[in-house]
This record gives C-alpha cells, sequence and structure tokens, in this order.
C-alpha cells in the first residue's frame, strides 16, 4: 500500500478507501489510485483484513475421498454454487480414504480459520474437531456420518436404494445375486450391505455369503472378482455394484470374458452409462443435491441456527437402462 500511495501521489489511508470502496474520494483520485494498483500488481491479504476486522474469512474446507472421482467432482461444484451465493469459496482437499489425512486436512482448514467445514469422513473418530465446533466452527458431514461426535449429516438412502436393486434383478427371475462393494468398513459399502441382505429376505432369495465380495474396487481386485463370481454350476446370473467405480470396472471385466453376460445394477449413476451396450441401469440420487444440501445446512448454522443437530437422508430411484433388465440364461 505504502508503493501504491507513493506512485499515485497520495496517503495510504486514501489507498485504504478506495481498496475498500470507501466513500468520500474524489472520482480522479480513485482513478490515480487504481491505475497505480494495476501497474504494481498490487492484491490485498484479504486474511490479515478480516483478522484486523476481526471477520470471517469468507471459505469453507470441503474434504472428500477423492476430486478425481466424478462423483466428488459433482459433489464440489456444488458446495461451490451454493458456496458463491453466499460470497464464500471453498478450499477442497482429498483424504485419499485415510483417516491421518483426513485429519491433518481438517485441522490445516481450522488453522487457516475457515468459517466451516464439509467433510466426507474416511475414518470413524472426530473428536478431534470437538475443539474446534465449541469454537464456533461449524461441520456438516457428508454421505457419511461422524464416528464418535453428534453434528448434521446429510445422507442418501443406501439401504433402500439397494433393497430395490435386488428386487428389481429378482422380478426378472434371478436367484444367484452377486454383491460387489467396497471396503465393508466405509459406512455406504456397509450399509448397501445391509440393503441387499434385506432385499434378499424379501425376495425369498437366501443370502449366500460366497457371492458377496467388498474390497477396494480397483481394476484388479474387481477382475478377480468378476472370475470367481462367474465360474461353475453356482456361477451369478446378475451383480449389484456397489458404487460407480466398482461398475466401471465391473463393466470393464465383463468385456474380457466369455458366456453369458450376468445382468447388472450399478449403485450411482456415471457419465455414458446410458450410451453403453447395454445401457447401465442404476440406482440414481442427485449429487447436486447431496452437496447443495451439505452447504446450505452449513450456511444456515454460519447464520445462527442453533437447532440441534440435523441427520438429512435424500432419496435414491432406479432407472432402468437394459442391463439389469434381462433374464438368467438357461
Amino acid at each position: 500500500m505504502s508503493d501504491v500511495a507513493r506512485l499515485a501521489g497520495v496517503s495510504i489511508k486514501t489507498v485504504s478507501r478506495v481498496v475498500n470502496d470507501e466513500p468520500a474520494v474524489h472520482p480522479d483520485t480513485a482513478e490515480r489510485v487504481i491505475a497505480a494498483i494495476e501497474q504494481l500488481g498490487f492484491r490485498r491479504n484479504l486474511g490479515a483484513r478480516n483478522l484486523r476486522r476481526g471477520s470471517t474469512t469468507g471459505t469453507v474446507g470441503l474434504i472428500v475421498e477423492d476430486v478425481g472421482n466424478p462423483f466428488y467432482s459433482e459433489l464440489n461444484r456444488a458446495v461451490e454454487r451454493t458456496a458463491a451465493a453466499f460470497g464464500r469459496q471453498v478450499l477442497t482437499g482429498s483424504s485419499d480414504e485415510n483417516r491421518d489425512r483426513e485429519r491433518e486436512l481438517a485441522l490445516e482448514f481450522c488453522s487457516r480459520r475457515v468459517d466451516g467445514m464439509l467433510i466426507v469422513p474416511a475414518g470413524m473418530q472426530h473428536g478431534y474437531l470437538v475443539p474446534e465446533m465449541r469454537a464456533g466452527t461449524p461441520v456438516v458431514f457428508i454421505d457419511r456420518p461422524a464416528g464418535d461426535i453428534v453434528a448434521d449429516t446429510v445422507l442418501v438412502d443406501n439401504l433402500g436404494g439397494t433393497v430395490e436393486a435386488v428386487t428389481h434383478l429378482a422380478s426378472f427371475g434371478h436367484r444367484r445375486i452377486a454383491f460387489l462393494a467396497d471396503s465393508p468398513n466405509i459406512f455406504t459399502a456397509s450399509e448397501r450391505l445391509r440393503g441387499f441382505r434385506e432385499g434378499c429376505a424379501r425376495a425369498g432369495i437366501p443370502f449366500d455369503e460366497r457371492l458377496v465380495i467388498m474390497r477396494t474396487p480397483t481394476e484388479q481386485n474387481v477382475g478377480e472378482a468378476v472370475h470367481r463370481l462367474l465360474e461353475g454350476p453356482d456361477a451369478a446370473t446378475a451383480v449389484v455394484a456397489g458404487n460407480n467405480r466398482a461398475t466401471v470396472h465391473l463393466l470393464r471385466a465383463l468385456a474380457h470374458t466369455g458366456g453369458p453376460r450376468p445382468a447388472v445394477v450399478g449403485f450411482d449413476d456415471f457419465e455414458l452409462a446410458d450410451l453403453l451396450d447395454p445401457p447401465v441401469t442404476v440406482i440414481a440420487h442427485d449429487v447436486s443435491a447431496l452437496g447443495e444440501s451439505a452447504a446450505e445446512l452449513l450456511f444456515a448454522r454460519l447464520q445462527g441456527d442453533q437447532s440441534t443437530p440435523r441427520k438429512v437422508v435424500l432419496p435414491v430411484r432406479l432407472v432402468a437402462r437394459g442391463s439389469g433388465e434381462v433374464r438368467p440364461s438357461a
């Protein structure tokens, strides 16, 4: 600011008034100051300004599993849109499904004095957030609940969606239905397994542990699972895939296998699912609504809402496109 004031031939106070859009600055003077700012490349230190004023930093933190996953990219954009409507910017980090990384990111955002945080939790221990929450930093958990604290949470109907997937496949005559999902220590995966069990019970299908494979859905893991599930006289005739990555890897593995192709229903919609051959039947939910609902809840807290913590469960729907509507081969 001293450099700008010197170049424009004005006082530092005048520069401050111009950059903060305060009145009582002559237009010609303001124009000289703006020209000096542009020439010198001056940028305000918003953090310092806000600390001096005792106001907010104008930022919120968002922690997801992997921002490269299209699911989390869409979630991130929804949070950004909502934050922009409230005049905030979003700082985003990926935990890589690592609880230590999640904690590191959360505390880093807190040290930067974000106004609030949105977290897709990787771990089940969140007591480290209690001091920050008591100090006035609201936290909302997305897609999965906190492990050991009570906090606002926005989820989707994981159980109901998987029940619907199994019911749908059973209606086409399938009795050997496999479940291919992420690690069982992840909340969404365990809830979808619970829904799979319940769906089998409702359809009168005996639950067979041999048809359940729950591992990190990498290309190799899913390829091995497909080989195991589709071999032998008791092979699965249908598969419920537990998330978008599991579905994509499953389809890739099926493209390289011979023999009858199983019916497939995936949990989470994904890009181009409707253009594949056959188009992929999915349990879909509105990812943007998930991000928007969580962000709106966070900003309600920032605006003074002190009601008890809420749990919001968003609906899902089955989108029948073809892959889940084939009957078992003879």
